[in-house]
């Protein structure tokens, strides 16, 4: 299986900062990457709590962070891997490689020479959230959604972002290896998966794969610097002056 995209060594990963009025680090982060720029960028997905390129509310909401994304597109290589919380984002982006969840897993080269899948981590889910998926995201359903949450002051946009305020981002879920494992199978073969989604900040080998979830940037401000180093590939960084 041939690399689609090789990772630099120092390189930096970031997964669901779910931005919001209530969790506004991510903007802090991108500053701190303008000022610092690395080699590449990643930001893998669930990076608001909702945006969506074809929604206007949220594209007025976080136009400076759009505009602060697409000019580190031109100071350094950035991919933005989409989730299931911002996606149809193509339009937004110039200088901006947009993964949509159809090109997900991304198949990568590690500076360790191992091969490496990325995805934000909602590819294989149950035949009911594939359909959801795939329901929402055309275009036709996201023009009349549009519609609808424009004529009436963005109620739709405003319930989804207010019922995130009340999710628990940050919990343990029980027996996560076991469930990673029985749903390996839907994966190309590799040697590392990395992924975030779950928030679960762990790394492990699962039937001779070494599995990587990133942790959830909104619960702890970490983020993750690719390394050569034979102990772990993926360093995991605090950004200063956050705390959780």
């Amino acid at each position: 299986m041939s690399p689609n995209l090789i990772i630099q060594e120092g390189a930096l990963f970031i997964a669901d900062a779910h931005d919001s009025d209530e969790r506004s680090f991510f903007f802090d982060f991108l500053l701190h990457v303008k000022q610092n720029p690395p080699p590449q960028l990643f930001l893998m997905g669930d990076m608001f709590d909702l945006l969506v390129g074809s929604v206007a509310h949220g594209v007025q909401q976080y136009q400076r962070y759009i505009d602060l994304i697409e000019a580190l597109g031109k100071s350094c290589e950035v991919y933005y891997f989409e989730g299931n919380h911002d996606f149809d984002l193509s339009k937004l982006f110039n200088h901006v490689k947009v993964i949509p969840i159809e090109s997900q897993p991304l198949t990568c080269k590690l500076p360790s020479g191992k091969t490496c899948l990325l995805l934000h981590g909602d590819k294989y889910g149950t035949l009911l959230n594939r359909t959801y998926t795939k329901i929402i995201r055309n275009q036709s359903v996201l023009k009349i959604l549009n519609y609808i949450d424009k004529r009436t002051g963005a109620s739709i946009s405003k319930k989804i972002q207010n019922d995130q305020r009340t999710k628990k981002l940050c919990k343990t879920i029980e027996h996560f290896a076991t469930q990673i494992q029985r749903k390996l199978h839907f994966y190309p073969q590799t040697d590392v998966i990395a992924e975030g989604h779950y928030h679960q900040n762990v790394d492990f080998m699962v039937s001779g794969v070494h599995y990587v979830n990133f942790s959830s940037f909104a619960c702890d401000q970490s983020y993750f610097s690719v390394q050569s180093s034979s102990e772990t590939e993926f360093a995991q960084k605090q950004l200063r002056g956050c705390n959780g």
